[in-house]
Protein backbone atom coordinates (compact mmCIF):
# COMPACT_ATOMS: atom_id res chain seq x y z
CA UNK A 1 0.00 0.00 0.00
CA UNK A 2 1.81 3.03 -0.85
CA UNK A 3 2.00 6.44 1.01
CA UNK A 4 -0.40 9.02 0.30
CA UNK A 5 1.84 11.76 1.67
CA UNK A 6 4.55 10.50 -0.23
CA UNK A 7 2.23 9.82 -3.32
CA UNK A 8 2.00 13.53 -2.97
CA UNK A 9 5.96 14.51 -2.65
CA UNK A 10 5.87 12.22 -6.00
CA UNK A 11 3.17 14.10 -8.07
CA UNK A 12 4.92 17.25 -7.04
CA UNK A 13 8.99 16.06 -8.29
CA UNK A 14 6.81 15.05 -11.65
CA UNK A 15 4.75 18.10 -11.87
CA UNK A 16 7.83 20.39 -11.65
CA UNK A 17 9.80 18.06 -13.97
CA UNK A 18 7.02 18.43 -16.73
CA UNK A 19 6.86 22.08 -16.05
CA UNK A 20 10.43 22.40 -16.92
CA UNK A 21 10.09 20.33 -20.30
CA UNK A 22 7.64 23.03 -21.13
CA UNK A 23 8.91 25.92 -20.11
CA UNK A 24 12.53 25.84 -19.21
CA UNK A 25 12.90 29.13 -17.59
CA UNK A 26 9.30 28.88 -15.86
CA UNK A 27 10.33 28.91 -11.93
CA UNK A 28 13.46 31.60 -12.50
CA UNK A 29 10.14 34.12 -13.97
CA UNK A 30 8.31 32.91 -10.78
CA UNK A 31 11.52 33.31 -8.26
CA UNK A 32 12.20 36.77 -9.55
CA UNK A 33 8.96 38.97 -9.37
CA UNK A 34 5.30 38.36 -8.28
CA UNK A 35 3.10 40.68 -10.13
CA UNK A 36 -0.55 39.29 -9.87
CA UNK A 37 -3.76 41.53 -11.58
CA UNK A 38 -5.84 39.67 -9.08
CA UNK A 39 -6.39 38.86 -5.92
CA UNK A 40 -9.12 36.00 -4.97
CA UNK A 41 -10.88 36.18 -1.68
CA UNK A 42 -12.78 32.59 -1.75
CA UNK A 43 -13.89 29.79 0.33
CA UNK A 44 -11.81 27.46 2.01
CA UNK A 45 -13.84 24.64 0.01
CA UNK A 46 -11.53 21.73 -1.46
CA UNK A 47 -13.80 21.99 -4.54
CA UNK A 48 -12.72 25.64 -5.71
CA UNK A 49 -9.32 25.91 -6.40
CA UNK A 50 -8.69 29.82 -7.76
CA UNK A 51 -5.85 28.95 -9.97
CA UNK A 52 -7.75 25.90 -11.87
CA UNK A 53 -11.14 27.25 -12.50
CA UNK A 54 -9.90 30.47 -13.89
CA UNK A 55 -7.86 29.21 -15.66
CA UNK A 56 -4.58 31.14 -14.20
CA UNK A 57 -0.72 29.99 -13.83
CA UNK A 58 1.13 30.53 -10.73
CA UNK A 59 2.09 33.39 -10.30
CA UNK A 60 -1.41 34.93 -11.45
CA UNK A 61 -3.81 35.02 -8.80
CA UNK A 62 -2.83 36.58 -5.26
CA UNK A 63 -5.10 33.68 -3.20
CA UNK A 64 -6.85 34.34 0.64
CA UNK A 65 -9.75 31.61 1.67
CA UNK A 66 -11.31 30.68 4.61
CA UNK A 67 -15.08 29.12 5.30
CA UNK A 68 -17.71 31.20 4.01
CA UNK A 69 -15.16 33.47 1.86
CA UNK A 70 -15.67 35.88 4.78
CA UNK A 71 -14.08 39.61 4.63
CA UNK A 72 -14.27 40.74 8.64
CA UNK A 73 -12.59 43.86 8.95
CA UNK A 74 -11.31 42.39 12.47
CA UNK A 75 -9.71 39.18 10.61
CA UNK A 76 -6.17 40.06 10.64
CA UNK A 77 -5.31 36.99 8.47
CA UNK A 78 -7.17 38.80 5.47
CA UNK A 79 -6.73 42.04 6.29
CA UNK A 80 -3.25 41.74 5.91
CA UNK A 81 -3.40 39.74 2.63
CA UNK A 82 -5.75 42.54 1.30
CA UNK A 83 -3.42 45.24 2.11
CA UNK A 84 -0.18 43.36 0.35
CA UNK A 85 -2.23 42.59 -2.07
CA UNK A 86 -3.48 45.91 -2.81
CA UNK A 87 -0.82 48.48 -1.84
CA UNK A 88 2.55 46.36 -2.34
CA UNK A 89 1.78 44.17 -5.36
CA UNK A 90 -1.14 46.86 -6.83
CA UNK A 91 -3.30 43.62 -7.72
CA UNK A 92 -5.67 45.66 -10.30
CA UNK A 93 -8.89 43.25 -9.40
CA UNK A 94 -10.23 41.70 -5.84
CA UNK A 95 -12.50 39.06 -6.68
CA UNK A 96 -14.99 37.75 -3.97
CA UNK A 97 -16.03 34.73 -4.83
CA UNK A 98 -18.48 32.18 -3.07
CA UNK A 99 -20.12 28.78 -4.12
CA UNK A 100 -23.59 27.01 -4.18
CA UNK A 101 -23.71 24.35 -1.63
CA UNK A 102 -21.34 26.21 0.58
CA UNK A 103 -21.04 24.22 3.95
CA UNK A 104 -20.77 27.19 6.27
CA UNK A 105 -23.39 29.35 4.71
CA UNK A 106 -25.78 26.28 5.39
CA UNK A 107 -24.24 25.79 9.16
CA UNK A 108 -26.13 29.52 9.34
CA UNK A 109 -29.56 27.73 9.35
CA UNK A 110 -28.94 24.14 10.23
CA UNK A 111 -26.83 25.26 13.46
CA UNK A 112 -24.63 21.68 12.46
CA UNK A 113 -20.88 23.44 12.62
CA UNK A 114 -18.19 22.06 15.36
CA UNK A 115 -17.30 25.11 18.12
CA UNK A 116 -14.98 27.17 16.59
CA UNK A 117 -16.51 27.24 13.25
CA UNK A 118 -19.47 28.19 14.52
CA UNK A 119 -17.64 31.36 16.08
CA UNK A 120 -16.14 32.35 12.73
CA UNK A 121 -19.15 31.58 11.25
CA UNK A 122 -20.86 34.73 13.25
CA UNK A 123 -21.50 37.41 10.43
CA UNK A 124 -23.55 34.59 8.49
CA UNK A 125 -25.59 33.51 11.63
CA UNK A 126 -26.55 37.42 11.77
CA UNK A 127 -27.11 37.27 7.74
CA UNK A 128 -29.62 34.61 7.98
CA UNK A 129 -31.25 35.78 10.86
CA UNK A 130 -31.83 39.01 8.74
CA UNK A 131 -33.04 37.66 5.72
CA UNK A 132 -34.61 34.46 6.83
CA UNK A 133 -38.40 36.25 6.69
CA UNK A 134 -37.53 36.54 2.89
CA UNK A 135 -35.92 33.18 2.46
CA UNK A 136 -39.24 30.93 4.42
CA UNK A 137 -41.47 30.59 0.76
CA UNK A 138 -38.02 28.74 -0.78
CA UNK A 139 -37.32 25.68 -0.55
CA UNK A 140 -34.07 24.17 1.41
CA UNK A 141 -32.34 24.01 -1.80
CA UNK A 142 -33.10 27.47 -3.20
CA UNK A 143 -32.62 29.00 0.41
CA UNK A 144 -29.13 27.96 0.85
CA UNK A 145 -28.09 29.21 -2.78
CA UNK A 146 -30.10 32.26 -2.25
CA UNK A 147 -28.16 32.60 1.10
CA UNK A 148 -24.50 31.93 -0.73
CA UNK A 149 -25.56 34.60 -2.88
CA UNK A 150 -26.53 37.21 -0.41
CA UNK A 151 -23.28 36.53 1.77
CA UNK A 152 -21.05 37.02 -1.69
CA UNK A 153 -22.72 40.52 -1.93
CA UNK A 154 -22.25 41.21 1.74
CA UNK A 155 -18.59 40.04 1.89
CA UNK A 156 -18.36 42.14 -1.51
CA UNK A 157 -19.59 44.99 0.51
CA UNK A 158 -17.71 44.80 3.49
CA UNK A 159 -14.61 44.36 1.28
CA UNK A 160 -15.43 47.90 -0.22
CA UNK A 161 -15.51 49.35 2.71
CA UNK A 162 -11.65 48.50 4.13
CA UNK A 163 -9.44 50.97 5.00
CA UNK A 164 -7.00 49.29 2.17
CA UNK A 165 -9.50 49.62 -0.63
CA UNK A 166 -11.29 53.12 0.57
CA UNK A 167 -6.92 54.35 0.32
CA UNK A 168 -6.50 52.76 -2.68
CA UNK A 169 -9.28 54.38 -4.47
CA UNK A 170 -8.70 57.91 -2.89
CA UNK A 171 -5.51 57.58 -3.79
CA UNK A 172 -6.65 57.56 -7.34
CA UNK A 173 -5.56 53.73 -7.83
CA UNK A 174 -7.16 51.35 -10.17
CA UNK A 175 -9.09 48.67 -8.38
CA UNK A 176 -12.20 47.15 -9.26
CA UNK A 177 -14.25 44.60 -7.03
CA UNK A 178 -15.93 41.93 -8.23
CA UNK A 179 -18.86 39.69 -7.14
CA UNK A 180 -19.04 36.33 -8.23
CA UNK A 181 -20.36 32.52 -7.41
CA UNK A 182 -19.24 29.26 -8.70
CA UNK A 183 -21.75 26.10 -9.37
CA UNK A 184 -19.66 23.08 -8.66
CA UNK A 185 -22.34 21.21 -10.32
CA UNK A 186 -21.50 22.73 -13.81
CA UNK A 187 -18.42 24.09 -12.63
CA UNK A 188 -19.22 27.53 -14.08
CA UNK A 189 -18.49 31.46 -12.68
CA UNK A 190 -21.43 33.89 -12.37
CA UNK A 191 -21.10 37.63 -11.79
CA UNK A 192 -23.60 38.39 -8.94
CA UNK A 193 -23.39 42.75 -9.32
CA UNK A 194 -21.73 45.16 -11.25
CA UNK A 195 -18.06 45.72 -10.82
CA UNK A 196 -17.61 48.03 -7.87
CA UNK A 197 -14.35 50.55 -9.41
CA UNK A 198 -14.84 53.87 -6.74
CA UNK A 199 -15.93 55.15 -3.73
CA UNK A 200 -18.84 57.08 -5.79
CA UNK A 201 -19.90 53.35 -6.80
CA UNK A 202 -19.05 51.32 -3.71
CA UNK A 203 -22.23 54.15 -2.01
CA UNK A 204 -24.53 52.08 -4.72
CA UNK A 205 -23.59 48.42 -3.80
Amino acid sequence: MSDPINELLKNNRDWAAQTIVRDAQFFARLTALQDPDYMWIGCSDSRVPANQITGLKPGEVFVHRNVANLVQHDDLNCMAALEYAVAVLRVRHVIVCGHYGCGGVQASFTGDAPKNVHKWLGPVHTMYARERANLDGLDESAKLDRLCEINVLQQKHSLCQTHVVQNAWNAGQELSVHAWIYNIGDGLLQILETTTRSNTESDTT
